[in-house]
């Protein structure tokens, strides 16, 4: 069972966040003399300090104190050395862990690792699959240009977890594809609890985030700046690599950010397509906290990945500082 422990200060915030809520909104009415435009976005202010701002201090809190509340950095070790834990414990009941094996553990490390591989080989494939698509879908002599963006929309109407769940009747050893297989006398094949099926359940669920911020980056270019590079004598391959692919790198640089992100912090896909033979960064980051009932540890690992996170974000800003490549979803 999980021991909710926040911090007195944490509550005070809160607290504090409410009363200053009020506050303000009772000045601005008063200052206005009556209820202003600008008031409507008290509220989202208010959602971002309560539900934004104090959990990410809270997370910092915890990564950087122990189960007493004092400073230390045992946390981020436990981040590099997996049996730092149980070594530490060892030591306390009198053993000493280097006579016992106690070597560093690298499945924290590991896994990270893991994860951003998955992570990278999600997102060069959502790129190498969807950027022709955007390409096909953004050119104004093809006609079904529109229908191909609805087909990509339509499957983001249903749940995440229904759309990875579906894919569990399709790969199953008893799923369609096997099935297929054995009424064509062929023998079956292990589709499921692999590398390769995590890989393809994100990948489904992650391409529309790439194509659509390429999409929007290609739909948005002026048509008249290809025709002048033909006119010049230029072949459509030499104004696509000159022309069309350098204006469309925002909309390729936000989508990179927009699958590699989340890829990297996924946790149900690999819970459900891998069944447990694969444990990635999300995965860990939620064990720790749910099974191991360490806060503090699993706050650490989530500062990590935030600090990633933040890396992406500001690639994102220096290679489009005005959002060009921004989603159209």
């Amino acid at each position: 069972m999980i021991s909710m422990r926040f911090p007195p200060w944490a509550i005070g915030a809160m607290i504090l966040g409410l009363a200053g809520f009020a506050v303000m909104v009772a000045a601005n009415v008063r200052q206005n003399r009556g209820v202003k435009r600008s008031l409507f976005a008290y509220p989202y202010s208010l959602w971002m300090v309560v539900f934004t701002i104090i959990p990410l201090l809270l997370i910092a809190y915890y990564a950087f104190t122990d189960r007493s509340g004092q400073f230390t950095l045992e946390n981020f070790r436990t981040f590099w050395d997996s049996n730092h834990e149980m070594n530490k414990q060892l030591a306390e009941l009198g053993f000493d862990p280097a006579a016992l094996g106690g070597a560093r553990g690298t499945v924290n490390v590991d896994t990270l690792v893991y994860s951003l591989w998955m992570a990278f080989l999600c997102t060069v494939i959502c790129l190498f699959l969807g950027y022709p698509a955007a390409l096909f879908m953004a050119d104004r002599q093809f006609r079904l240009g529109a229908t191909l963006v609805i087909l990509f929309i339509i499957p983001m109407w249903m749940n995440f977890l229904l759309r990875t769940i579906a894919w569990m009747s399709l790969l199953e050893d008893n799923g369609l594809i096997n099935s297929i297989l054995t009424a064509l006398g062929l023998p079956r094949m292990q589709l499921m609890y692999n590398s390769q099926a995590v890989l393809l359940g994100m990948v489904y669920n992650y391409l529309p985030f790439m194509v659509f911020p390429v999409y929007n980056a290609l739909s948005k270019q002026d048509y008249r700046l290809s025709e002048a590079a033909m006119d010049l004598g230029a072949s459509p391959i030499l104004t696509f690599w000159r022309v069309t692919m350098p204006l469309s790198l925002p909309g390729v640089i936000s989508g990179i950010t927009m699958v590699f992100m989340p890829s990297v912090t996924t946790f149900f896909i690999p819970r459900v397509l891998g069944g447990g033979n694969t444990e990635m960064f999300g995965d860990l980051i939620e064990r720790t906290f749910l099974s191991a009932d360490n806060w503090n540890v699993g706050s650490a690992l989530s500062l990590i990945m935030m600090v990633l996170i933040l890396m992406s974000l500001t690639l994102l800003r220096k290679v489009d500082p005005e959002g060009e490549g921004g989603s159209t979803i």
